[in-house]
Order: structure tokens, then sequence, then C-alpha cells
């Protein structure tokens, strides 16, 4: 069976969720929102552990988190997604020699479906490069140009829009996010990282249901996702 550690970046500072509370801690079901998300995770028996980044001063996971997730270590993330991601693969490879796949999920996307990590785990030890679940793009797009108007329309017969969890072989991620921080650029996902040493991720179909909070609105949306799912 495959072998996978799993790391939850939950350092950054959610400018768009709006007010005081951090959208990984949000309240969702009786729960926080990164709760949620580390459950839809570690209950796949592939899934052997779990690791959350955490800013620097972040004194609410020991509090809200921790005790309920004794299991669950942390680590200390960075400045950027990137740097945050890093930092965690770092950690579980001096944790685990062994580990050979790491599985990244946002710890905003707490309405993961199960058939869509059995679907990523299923395919991505196919793919030498990793996988990434992902939506195909149905919508119109518009690219903006001056004040907001139309530039053009954007085709979208080949876009799909970027999900998590992503998967890939822990050496080469750690390798080319290192590369990648190191050149200066700064990539938004994983994908981006291998992307850029030239390597194909498989994308993987997921579900439109996986949604990432990034506004109270989605918060109304999860619950209702959730519930109707029965959790």
């Amino acid at each position: 069976m495959l072998r996978v550690h799993a790391l939850i970046p939950a350092a950054g500072l959610s400018v768009r969720f709006g007010g005081t509370t951090l959208k990984q801690y949000a309240h969702l079901l009786g729960k926080p929102v990164i709760a949620h998300s580390i459950d839809a995770v570690r209950w796949h028996p592939a899934v052997i552990a779990v690791t959350v980044a955490l800013a620097p001063d972040d004194g609410i996971y020991p509090e809200l988190i921790g005790s309920h997730y004794p299991s669950v270590k942390t680590v200390q993330g960075g400045s950027s997604r990137a740097q945050t991601v890093l930092n965690g693969l770092l950690y579980i490879r001096q944790q685990d020699t062994e580990c050979e796949w790491v599985l990244v999920h946002d710890a905003a996307r707490p309405c993961l479906p199960g058939e869509d990590l059995e679907a990523l785990l299923k395919h991505a030890p196919g793919c030498r490069d990793g996988a990434i679940l992902a939506n195909p793009v149905t919508d119109t797009l518009k690219r903006e140009g001056a004040s907001r108007c139309i530039e053009n329309t954007v085709d979208r017969s080949r876009l799909w829009a970027a999900q998590t969890p992503q998967l890939f072989r822990l050496d080469p991620l750690l390798s080319n996010i290192q590369a990648a921080i190191s050149s200066g650029t700064v990539p938004t996902d994983e994908a981006e990282a291998m992307e850029l040493a030239g390597s194909h991720p498989l994308l993987v179909p997921g579900s439109a249901h996986n949604i990432k909070i990034t506004g109270p609105q989605d918060l109304v949306m999860a619950e209702f996702i959730l519930l109707q799912r029965g959790r």
C-alpha cells in the first residue's frame, strides 16, 4: 500500500477572510475549519502521519486543536506558502527518513470528498511527476484591461482550476521548492514548483464540493455540503 505523510500549511494570515478570526479557525459545525481539513485526510489508511505548519506566533492551534489531535505534529511555517511547505517537508524528512510521498492539503478545504482523495491516491503513483486534484474551468473567462474593462475573452478549453490535496514524491518536491525560492520565484502551489523544474503533474478530476474557505459566505456553503454528507 502507498505510504503517505500529509502536510497541512496553516501559516497564512487570511487577509481575504475579513474580521479578526483566521479562516482556518472559523467555526464550522462545532469545530474549527482546520479540524475538518485534518479529518478529511487522516482517515485514509495510506496516510500514516499528519503534520501542520503554523505561523510562528500561532497560539490558537494548541488551545483549539492540539489536545484533540495528539498524534498530529506541528512545525513552524514561513512568510509564504512555499516557505511554509518547505519547512514542513524538511521536518517530515527529518522525522521520517523513509517517507517517499507527501500529500499537501489546504487548511481551509474542509469539504474534501473521500472519493476524491481515493482517486488521487490511486492515480498519482502512476505519474512520476505526481498529481493534483483539479476541475475543468466551465465559466467564461474575461481578462481585465484598463479601468476594470474587459480586454478580451480567454480560451478556457484547456484550463483547470487547481485544488488540493496535491501529491508528490517528497524529495523532488523539496528540491524543486528550494530551487524556486533560491531563484526568487515564489510558487503559488506545489504543482507550480514542479512545473518550474520541467515536470508535468497529472490532473485528477475533483469535485466542485471541495471548496476553499476564502470569505464568510463560504462557511455557509461548507456547512451545507457537510450536512448533506452527514458529517
